[in-house]
């Protein structure tokens, strides 16, 4: 009893750290972080925090601390071209349109409305058909850096924009490639509460569980390679992480019917009819709409209860 009653505590601990202490920027309400924040793996990302060394511990990285992926920039204009032969054939727009298995990406979705698109190159340990028929040089560069768990095209058109969120796992750190880009300030990503402008060639590295948005004020698109790239950790913080990416490796979205589909992705893909019937109602009815989207928040925040409630009950009980 005692043991879960410590374990439940520390849940509660680590909520509250992120919600309120955890960097320079901060949700404006507890809505918001509920919403984007991601509570309910904040306890199991705190374990990272705790094990991270000291070169990935701060919100914005500094990209010579990570000699292990040097050999992409060295590369970065082979990997630029194919990535902008992408653009060129359509394949960024192809990926997310509706109905297709691409659309139906659970990290990523939310950005579609945008303008933004992606295109998949590998992902914790699955390296997708599409790309290497498409872009062979890419993928090979790619197996040649172990560190990169999960890497992308990602491209951002002008005056566009992501809003403020934060990643929900802290299984690894994000890397931004510059490939094709305004090449200004006025296109940047805020980590944080600090601006980052790409610059073609050049590298920006960051903890993506940070409060983080994007801006392209420009008239001119962007194109990234974007990278999850492995969190430096003690063997504790690695033995945990080892496990806690099969999340991750279950969310794997395909480019093109030829690419392997996650369980995450064929599941949002059944449910995504239920979801565009309950945001519909929106229009129609809403009361109904925003009772179902409150509930549904509460649902959360009792599954977070539970979750660490069951997992302090486990480790009671091996102790």
């Amino acid at each position: 009893m005692l043991v879960s009653a410590f374990i439940l505590a520390l849940a509660a601990i680590s909520i509250v750290y992120v919600y309120r202490f955890r960097g320079e920027a901060r949700y404006n309400s507890l809505t918001e972080y509920i919403r984007k924040g991601w509570p309910i793996f904040t306890p199991l990302n705190c374990v990272l925090y705790m094990t991270t060394l000291r070169r990935g511990s701060k919100a914005v990285l500094d990209p010579a601390e990570f000699p292990e992926v040097g050999l992409l920039r060295q590369n970065w204009q082979t990997i630029r071209d194919e990535g902008l032969e992408l653009v060129r054939q359509g394949y960024f727009d192809a990926t997310k349109r509706p109905g297709t298995a691409g659309s139906y990406d659970v990290g990523f979705r939310t950005f579609f409305k945008y303008g933004w698109s992606r295109f998949y190159l590998n992902w914790y340990g699955y390296t997708h058909h599409s790309a290497r028929r498409l872009c062979p040089r890419t993928t090979e560069i790619l197996l040649q850096v172990p560190a990169v768990h999960g890497a992308m095209f990602a491209f951002l058109p002008g005056r566009s924009k992501l809003t403020r969120h934060a990643d929900p796992l802290a299984v690894s750190l994000r890397y931004h490639l510059g490939l094709a880009t305004p090449n200004s300030d006025d296109c940047f990503i805020n980590v944080d509460g600090r601006n980052q402008s790409w610059r073609d060639g050049e590298v920006l590295m960051f903890d993506e569980t940070y409060l983080h948005y994007v801006r392209n004020d420009t008239d001119s698109d962007r194109l990234i390679l974007m990278c999850d790239v492995k969190r430096p950790l003690n063997p504790i913080g690695a033995l945990f992480n080892f496990f806690y990416q099969g999340i991750t490796r279950a969310s794997v979205v395909p480019n093109t019917p030829e690419d392997h589909r996650g369980l995450a992705n064929r599941a949002f893909a059944r449910l995504s009819p239920l979801l565009a019937r309950i945001k519909a109602l929106k229009a129609t009815n809403r009361l109904m709409y925003y009772t179902i989207k409150r509930s549904v928040n509460v649902l959360l925040v009792l599954l977070l209860v539970g979750l660490a409630t069951g997992v302090a009950q486990l480790l009671g009980r091996l102790v």
